[in-house]
């Protein structure tokens, strides 16, 4: 009999021009921030397009921090977000003596629900941070309309969003004054670690990377290729050590290339999932409007009470089979820093919360083959045909 290998949940995709990029990059002697970066900021820059400036961090977590710390986020301020999002949205408020404000999501989207933002808005607001889940843009014309109307800045966390669109238009291209990007392994694209910040406004611009390097008022990069010395600067701030690496820009230039060919990929095996698991007692992730574009970073389905079987049962029985898949996510308000800080209970949120008790994410990268998925939906298939069997008897 032939043994399977274990199925992963997620897998970069990274060839051979990638492989060449980095060892030019080791060759060249530039493997921290250099001329790669560069092009990999100028490149991102013109793929989002609008006459935005690009500046590259080494996570969307930093990337967060410095767009936060450039907008004003001060002690005592609040930010508004999700608590349907990984702690990296929350914890940057918290880097800044800022409290989060969470908002509920839309039970359909997993996206924050904007007819509930005003209701958590108070004198301390300042910001709110919306998260497009999975790839699916949030409402962003409510939450710029309602950040307008209360004079609050809009910093979009866009870690699963490259390259959705929003009514015709990319993610980061919006009148929102920030957004990032996330170049995690698991993302669309890659640098291994990494993210972008991206914003029209040149203050916010340049704040960020002088705090990008230590507060020094010149890159490391432009002092030590001038032709003339240039061995002097200034720390103009007490700055952050976030700046990414020409290791890593050399597979972010070419994953960006291959960013719209990755989308039509993973819409290709979304639209798969739904179609070939239609007739399971599942409820399935929502499909972008017309005028939109879905990222699908992530295919999250919900196992509904019919299925006859707990999501971790589920989970652990795909294990068996050979497949690996995960939770997004476990709401904040139930970690105990985020419960225990702000005296939260597991209702305080209950499209959060019933979420989380159904959500399951299941394998979707490009490096999968059509076997791969044929394999999973099988699986599902397998699993659940039991449990009805098992529910019957």
């Amino acid at each position: 009999m032939t043994v399977k290998l274990f199925l992963p949940f997620a897998l970069p995709d990274v060839d051979e021009a990638e492989i060449t990029e980095v060892v030019d990059s080791l060759r060249s002697g530039w493997i921290t921030t250099g001329p790669k970066t560069k092009r990999f900021e100028s490149d991102f820059a013109e793929f989002i397009g609008g006459n935005c400036e690009a500046i590259s961090v080494n996570s969307a977590t930093a990337g967060l921090h410095l767009a936060l710390e450039a907008i004003g986020i001060s002690a005592g301020d609040e930010v508004i977000t999700t608590p349907y999002t990984f702690t990296a949205t929350a914890e940057v408020i918290r880097y800044l003596g800022a409290h989060p404000v969470f908002v509920d999501i839309d039970l359909n989207t997993f996206n924050i629900d904007p007819s509930k933002i005003e209701a958590a808005i108070t004198p301390k607001t300042k910001a709110i941070i919306p998260v497009h889940f999975a790839g699916l843009a949030c409402d962003m014309t409510s939450i710029l309309t309602i950040a307008r109307k209360h004079n609050l800045k809009v910093v979009e966390d866009a870690a699963h969003a490259l390259p959705t669109r929003y009514q015709g238009q990319l993610i980061g291209s919006l009148d929102s004054d920030v957004t990032v990007f996330s170049f995690y392994a698991t993302k669309t694209i890659t640098t291994g670690e990494g993210g972008m910040i991206v914003t029209r406004n040149p203050e916010i611009a340049a704040r960020c990377k002088v705090m990008r390097l230590h507060g020094i008022s010149r890159d490391a990069f432009d002092r030590y290729t001038s032709n003339k010395p240039a061995w002097h600067y200034e720390v103009v701030a007490p700055g952050f050590k976030y700046n990414l690496t020409d290791l890593a820009s050399s597979l972010g230039i070419h994953q960006l290339q291959k960013a719209n060919r990755f989308q039509q990929r993973r819409q290709e095996m979304a639209e798969r999932y739904t179609g070939e698991l239609a007739d399971l007692p599942l409820l399935f992730p929502p499909s972008a409007p017309d005028s939109d574009l879905h990222a699908w970073h992530l295919y999250v389905l919900r196992l509904t009470p019919q299925a006859g079987i707990e999501r971790n049962q589920f989970i652990e029985a795909m294990a068996k089979c050979g497949i690996g898949c995960s939770v997004h996510f476990i709401p904040l308000h139930l970690h105990p820093y985020w419960r225990d800080s702000y005296h939260l209970q597991p209702q305080d949120f209950p499209y959060s919360l019933a979420t989380y008790g159904q959500a399951v994410s299941l394998p979707l990268y490009t490096k999968m083959t059509d076997e791969d998925q044929t394999r999973v939906i099988a699986a599902i298939r397998g699993i659940l045909s039991q449990c009805q069997n098992d529910y019957s008897t």
